[in-house]
């Protein structure tokens, strides 16, 4: 059941335009076409905001994004995307169904906790090698059993053929991977359905490129 929070304050997301994390639940408010309100939080800029004293009372993690919703300040994307689904109207983000449901549970796990991690930015700043070799050989290496997956649970999206948090999850992911100059040739799943999605006007809106923390030369 959703509950209507129409009176309360607009939510306010710290973010940094280029986090997939942050990016995962811009796509979530744009499906949803909830209004929000941005704070940047700069990951380069005098050694990363997210580590001042300021911001820590925010998230502890120091990491991005954080939201405060609804009196609560939440962290971990997904955990903002299941809030989000269970409070707000509009399209559904989790299936009813509990097979489906948890089959878009896996993905996004999978990519959030088994892919983006290892290829961040904090971890790649310490790795001590090659970062762009880095990143490929855990892009690929989550590639890899994903495609596999998706084989299996596919329609037009993720899961089926309507859009969840799997796909919300899917397409920051392979944008990095593109960053990162991996093969998307060798995923033709993960790539089909990054194409259509990427037409969407709720992905199309939350893009990097379009932030209000975008650097110029960024900008599309």
């Amino acid at each position: 059941m959703h509950v209507s929070f129409a009176c309360l304050t607009k939510p306010i997301l710290h973010s940094y335009f280029r986090s997939s994390c942050s990016w995962r639940v811009r796509i979530a408010f744009a499906l949803k076409g909830i209004d929000y309100d941005q704070v940047p939080v700069n990951l380069i800029k005098d050694g990363g905001l997210q580590h001042t004293e300021q911001y820590k009372a925010v998230n502890p993690m120091q990491q991005v994004p954080a939201l405060q919703i609804d009196g609560l300040t939440l962290s971990q994307s997904l955990a903002m995307i299941e809030y989000i689904d269970e409070t707000r109207p509009g399209p559904r983000l989790l299936p009813d169904d509990p097979k489906e449901r948890a089959q878009v549970r896996m993905i996004s796990d999978l990519i959030a906790s088994g892919i983006q991690p290892l290829q961040n930015l904090y971890v790649i700043q310490k790795c001590g090698t090659d970062k762009v070799q880095w990143a490929q050989h855990f892009i690929s290496r989550g590639f890899e059993g994903l495609e596999q997956i998706l084989k299996q649970t596919a329609g037009k999206y993720c899961v089926g053929d309507e859009i969840s948090m799997a796909d919300i999850c899917l397409v920051p992911q392979v944008y990095n991977a593109e960053r990162f100059k991996v093969d998307m040739e060798k995923y033709p799943t993960i790539k089909m359905i990054n194409q259509t999605l990427v037409e969407v006007e709720a992905f199309r809106a939350s893009h990097p490129s379009c932030q209000p923390d975008t650097p110029d030369d960024l900008r599309a």
